[in-house]
Order: C-alpha cells, then sequence, then structure tokens
C-alpha cells in the first residue's frame, strides 16, 4: 500500500520537478526567435500553455487515470465548464438579436419615408439621401442593442476564448508528447495510450483519429448549416471555408502526436453534444434563452429530416 501511494504521486512529482530544467534548457531556443520556429516555441513555451500542464497534471494526479483518459475528462471539462456557459450567452444574445429584427425592418421603412420626404424638402440628389438613410440606421440600430443589451460582438466571447484555451491545451500536449517537460513525462504518455493509439507520443498511423475528428467537424458544420433557412453570401462562404478547414484537419491531426488528435476529437465530439443540448427547448428554457420565431419543438428530428433532404438520404 505504501508503495502504491508513492507510485501514484510520481507522476505529479516528476512533472513539477522537470519545469525548472526544461525552462533552462528551453532558453536558447527561445532566444533565437528570429529562426525557423521560434515564434512557435515561444508560444510553446508561454505562461498559459504552462498553466494547461499543470492542469492536465492536476487533473491526472487526483484521478489517478491514465493518460488517455485524462485527456478526453479534461476536454469534456473544458468544455462543459468554460464553453457551454459562453455558448448559452451567446444563444441569449443571438434570440435577442432574431427578435429584434422585425422592429428594425419596421424602423427602417418608417425611417426611410422621413429621408425620402426630408430629401425632397431639401433637394438632396439619391446618393445623400442614402448616405443619411444609413447613417441614422446605424444609429438607431446601436440604441436598440444598447436598450436589449446584445450588441453582436458580444457574441464572439466564445470564440475569443475558445481558440486560445484550444490551442494552449494543444501545445501543453505537445511539450508531453516531444519530451520538453522531461524524458519521464514522455515516457509515461508513451505508454499512456489505449486500443490503437497505445503510444500517446506518436501519430495515429491508422488515420482512425483523424478521420472520426474530420466527420465529427464536419457534422457540427451541417448541422449548423441546415439550420439557415436564408443564407446569405456571407454565410455560404463561411460555411464552404469550414468544411474546407474539417477537411484540412484530417492530414494535420495525422502528422500530430496522438495525444494532440485525441484532445482535438473529443473537444469536437463534446461541442457537438453540446450544441445538440442548447437546441433542447427545454435547454434553452433554463438557461433563460429568449423564444425566437425560428425555435422548433421537434429539433433533433429537424435536423434528421434537413439533413435527409439535402443530401437525399433513403430513409
Amino acid at each position: 500500500m505504501r508503495g502504491s501511494r508513492r507510485r501514484g504521486a510520481e507522476p505529479f512529482a516528476m512533472w513539477r520537478l522537470a519545469r525548472p530544467g526544461w525552462r533552462a534548457a528551453a532558453a536558447p531556443v527561445a532566444a533565437g526567435s528570429g529562426g525557423p520556429g521560434g515564434w512557435y516555441e515561444q508560444l510553446a513555451q508561454s505562461v498559459p500553455v504552462h498553466w494547461a500542464e499543470e492542469g492536465l497534471a492536476a487533473v491526472q494526479a487526483a484521478a489517478g487515470l491514465p493518460w488517455w483518459a485524462t485527456i478526453v475528462c479534461s476536454a469534456a471539462l473544458l468544455r462543459t465548464a468554460v464553453t457551454l456557459p459562453l455558448a448559452a450567452h451567446q444563444g441569449r444574445l443571438l434570440a435577442k438579436l432574431e427578435n429584434l429584427q422585425p422592429e428594425i425592418k419596421k424602423l427602417a421603412e418608417h425611417l426611410r419615408y422621413e429621408v425620402s420626404v426630408r430629401g425632397k424638402q431639401l433637394g438632396w440628389s439619391e446618393k445623400v439621401a442614402r448616405f443619411h438613410f444609413k447613417k441614422n440606421l446605424r444609429r438607431v440600430i446601436t440604441e436598440l442593442y444598447i436598450r436589449d443589451n446584445c450588441h453582436p460582438f458580444k457574441a464572439t466571447l466564445l470564440v475569443w476564448v475558445q481558440i486560445p484555451m484550444w490551442v494552449c491545451v494543444s501545445l501543453a500536449l505537445r511539450n508531453c508528447s516531444v519530451g520538453a517537460m522531461s524524458s519521464e513525462v514522455q515516457g509515461q504518455f508513451s505508454a499512456g495510450g489505449a486500443l490503437w493509439f497505445t503510444d500517446l507520443t506518436a501519430p495515429d498511423s491508422t488515420w482512425i483519429l483523424p478521420v472520426l475528428l474530420g466527420l465529427v467537424n464536419l457534422l457540427i458544420v451541417e448541422i449548423f448549416a441546415s439550420q439557415k433557412m436564408d443564407v446569405s453570401r456571407f454565410q455560404k462562404l463561411a460555411t464552404n471555408f469550414f468544411r474546407v478547414v474539417s477537411v484540412v484537419m484530417i492530414p494535420v491531426a495525422a502528422t500530430v502526436p496522438s495525444s494532440m488528435s485525441l484532445y482535438w476529437l473529443s473537444s469536437s465530439f463534446v461541442g457537438l453534444s453540446h450544441n445538440l443540448l442548447l437546441r433542447s427547448p427545454t435547454f434553452r428554457r433554463l438557461c433563460c434563452i429568449p423564444r425566437t420565431k425560428s425555435d422548433s419543438n421537434t429539433p433533433y428530428r429537424d435536423i434528421v429530416s434537413a439533413l435527409t433532404t439535402k443530401y437525399s438520404f433513403k430513409k
């Protein structure tokens, strides 16, 4: 019992002891920031990445799980504790914006009439009248955003938190996999996998993790696209861009350590689950998301129906 207690504490202790030596060894690399990969190495040695390393070590030491399970649980924990509340906040803002559209449309028609009358009185040209209309419409819309506390920029908070967090955890796993932390930690990762990816420091030669990652990301994109009835040209371009990114991530994930591709897959899968959860009318009410005209009482049936119609799947 005594020996097992000591062994359970070894990973976290070695992790903590390895950091000063690793920083000293990595200092010459960081100094050459002008060389190839200099900025990348500096980013990999940044304070937020160290926080992510310590967080992973703390989860592993507290739960006593193998490293593959620690990575999966950490992804689920971060997604649930950080990004899910932000996604619910984003949903509230987008619902308020959608509910504002009829009022904005009505005010725009009234403003267009007023500008037209005023333009005839003052002899404005069509260009000048259009300028005044757009200027006053922007002012009116801004006042509505302030009134309802739903400026569209606030809806981007999720992106500004999620992407840096994803990058930091990915780099922390990369440091562990390539031995940047210590040879002991790298050794734990090399034997900390499961199933076909037993070595978390090596890329997945079977391409199962990368392909699953691409499929999950594509499913997220298609589910999001299927909910949009009136799609603008920009939205079409954005959807196609994310489709391309989802496909490109497959070969990228096949060249990085399995620990990173496993984290990416776990994070995307949990994100897909949260996306579907936020479609539930019951969960939306729990999150105080206002009901909109586009809301459905059968969202999951509608998703399946939309995907079936779009891709002509046969039931």
